[in-house]
């Protein structure tokens, strides 16, 4: 079974568990787990930053920093397909009472206009306008990658306004293997960027939340009151570590990869389009209103998983376990359901 249903499903490498195996550690709640403090202490150099804090998910080094950077009652401005809005389980309302304002965007990205248009009045029946949230790559958006002036006029249109600028940058590496730019790059320009370990990177685990080091003493409180604070959590860490070394250079294969399947499918005639093709994620729309579960259940049969997005849409994630035989399999399967 070709599995492309998410680049989270990607298993361990052998050299990676060894890695795991061999690691020192502490408890990290006291502070005392080297590997974690050398992967915090790690990330958070490289882009630039004062600290880090090591999360168990994404989702929780989401949810700690809309918590650190609002109060309840506060309005978080994102797209509408903003994962800390559409797949972190209502987090954002219910771990920090603060409400959404959605702008329109081009697959996930906006624009410093939009911004502008959607902060509030200071006036006491408005609500506060204190975070803006932007998600790079985009997930919903095919994997669409930021344009970083964009994101320099935001963040310009952030500091006058007194709002912290948040990424998600659940695939962050994946941006950066299509533009060339420097973790430095994107660390100069937020507050807060939450960088995950367990997706196109390969690690069973963990994200790290990285900012100031006044902001991090805050994350960490709120952390442990989310049941994140971990013990000898440096087994984990230490994957993310092999991961950074090893497997940030092969993203690239990932995008080849899916620029192939984009090239099959837009030969296909039971397909209506794809969403332009940059990093890892591939998302089509079947023609006809086709649904997509029926057609997935078929792909199944033939030994290859996605998973619907949407009524007739499709997603496939390219990741480290594909390698070109599956992808050639996956298009001669993709070729015969015509």
């Amino acid at each position: 079974m070709i599995d492309l249903r998410s680049d989270t499903v990607t298993r361990p490498t052998s050299a990676m568990r060894a890695a795991m195996m061999a690691a020192e550690v502490g408890d990290d709640v006291f502070g005392e787990d080297p590997t974690v403090n050398a992967l915090e202490e790690r990330i958070a150099r490289l882009f630039g930053h004062e600290a880090g804090m090591f999360c168990p998910s994404g989702t929780m080094a989401n949810q700690i920093a809309v918590n650190i950077h609002t109060r309840p009652g506060d309005e978080v401005i994102c797209d509408e397909g903003a994962h800390i809005y559409r797949y972190e389980g209502g987090g954002t309302m219910v771990n920090s009472g603060c409400s959404v304002k959605f702008v329109p965007s081009d697959r996930g990205r906006f624009t410093a206009e939009r911004v502008q248009e959607a902060i509030n009045d200071d006036q006491q029946w408005l609500t506060r306008t204190r975070l803006v949230n932007f998600e790079n790559t985009c997930n919903r958006g095919g994997g669409a990658v930021w344009d970083i002036a964009e994101v320099d006029r935001i963040k310009a249109i952030c500091k006058t306004n007194g709002l912290a600028l948040h990424m998600d940058g659940a695939r962050i590496f994946n941006a950066m293997a299509a533009t060339g730019e420097s973790p430095a790059d994107w660390g100069a320009r937020c507050d807060t960027i939450s960088i995950c370990l367990s997706k196109g990177l390969g690690a069973p685990v963990g994200s790290v939340l990285i900012g100031s080091k006044e902001l991090m003493r805050q994350a960490r409180r709120v952390r442990k009151r989310l049941g994140g604070g971990m013990r000898q959590a440096g087994l984990l860490a230490a994957a993310c570590h092999y991961a950074l070394d090893h497997h940030v250079d092969r993203l690239k294969d990932d995008h080849r990869r899916a620029a192939l399947l984009e090239a099959k499918l837009l030969t296909l005639p039971y397909v209506s389009s794809v969403m332009p093709v940059r990093t890892n994620i591939v998302i089509f729309t079947l023609a006809n209103k086709q649904a997509a579960e029926p057609f997935l259940a078929k792909l199944n049969h033939r030994g290859v998983r996605a998973v619907a997005f949407g009524p007739s849409m499709v997603r496939m994630v390219l990741h480290l376990d594909v390698d070109d035989k599956d992808i050639s399999h996956v298009i001669t399967q993709l070729t015969d359901l015509q």
